[in-house]
């Protein structure tokens, strides 16, 4: 089950108090304070898992504490601090204050660590408090309370194509003969019920991953259809291909509804480079694809994945298109000066 949002309570750990303790011994008189410290409470880490694709496990459980720590003791004795509690998350997970609606961090890369609540501060002792002048303190600090958040999780898809398009325009098709993936294939709308990736390898150095994304109808951006479950997934990909099946009603109106649809989701979103790819193309015979009217795509393809008719320029027009980004990308760092 791909689950792609949750929400769950975390509470770091409480600091220990510290004491006030006296030390007393034989033949010592005039012992000093020795109150300890408290030890730190545990914090609340997320961190990115590589092995992970959903946010499943956090259906079955929501809440989650971090250890407190441990309170001081006599001889000077520091508390033991809390151990830290670690929530394995998918990477491209977003997180935010569910209350406050802050977004408090972004899971981008295998290992990356969000620290989303601050385990307590531990108590000082009388120790901590004496003085020349204040030889026998009572003075001791409680410890701090560890932070408490309910926070959203939600996982937006990292890949480099997104495949855009109404249900049935053929994108499970595609990805199922471009990669290894099996996502639920049929004649009937909606069959892709959440996002699948698959990893299409041209060569042993020439790798990228494609996203089949849940179909989008009119109106999407609203939270019709699948609406938001759709869109939320495509804003990490680099580039868009718009599918418009051959057998639709009219190809530019459907081109220009994508187009809409995005546009009115995310302005950001809308300026992607994108190319636009006819499929079914076995219906048609040989016969050549209609004229579309997209001056902004980078290229205009046609494809019969059944027929595996069509696939390798269009690969390689995907392949050439993020190798150009890529370098854009590094020149554009390159050129950053360094304070």
């Amino acid at each position: 089950m791909f689950i792609d949002r949750v929400v769950v309570n975390v509470k770091a750990g409480d600091g220990g108090s510290g004491i006030v303790s006296f030390r007393r011994e034989k033949f010592v008189p005039l012992g000093g304070p020795e109150g300890g410290e408290g030890g730190r409470g545990g914090d609340v880490i997320v961190v990115g898992d590589s092995n992970l694709s959903t946010l499943l496990d956090y259906t079955y459980r929501d809440s989650w504490s971090a250890p407190s720590g441990e309170h001081g003791s006599g001889s000077n004795r520091s508390g033991k601090s809390g151990d830290d509690i670690v929530l394995p998350v998918p990477v491209g997970t977003v997180i935010r204050d569910l209350q406050s609606s802050e977004l408090i961090g972004e899971i981008l890369e295998d290992g990356d660590r969000v620290v989303v609540a601050n385990g307590g501060r531990g108590g000082k002792g009388n120790a901590h408090f004496a003085s020349p002048t204040h030889q026998s303190p009572r003075e001791y600090q409680p410890g701090e309370d560890g932070e408490a958040r309910t926070l959203e999780l939600e996982l937006k898809l990292i890949a480099d194509v997104g495949l855009v398009g109404q249900p049935n325009a053929g994108k499970s098709t595609l990805l199922s003969v471009i990669s290894a993936a099996r996502p639920k294939i049929g004649d009937y709308p909606f069959t892709t019920l959440s996002p699948n990736l698959g990893v299409v390898q041209l060569s042993a150095n020439r790798t990228f991953v494609v996203a089949d994304l849940p179909g989008i109808i009119e109106g999407a951006h609203e939270g019709r259809g699948l609406g938001l479950q759709f869109l939320r997934h495509i804003e990490r990909t680099r580039l868009l291909a718009f599918l418009i099946p051959i057998d639709a009603m009219d190809w530019q109106a459907e081109y220009d509804q994508l187009r809409r649809e995005i546009e009115s989701y995310s302005v950001e979103l809308a300026q992607k480079p994108h190319c636009v790819l006819f499929t079914k193309m076995d219906l048609l015979g040989n016969e050549p694809p209609p004229p579309i009217d997209a001056p902004d795509a980078f290229g205009v393809f046609a494809i019969s994945a059944a027929g595996r008719v069509g696939l390798e320029p269009l690969l390689s027009a995907w392949w050439g298109r993020l190798l150009e980004m890529k370098k854009a990308s590094v020149r554009r760092t390159d050129s950053v000066e360094l304070p």
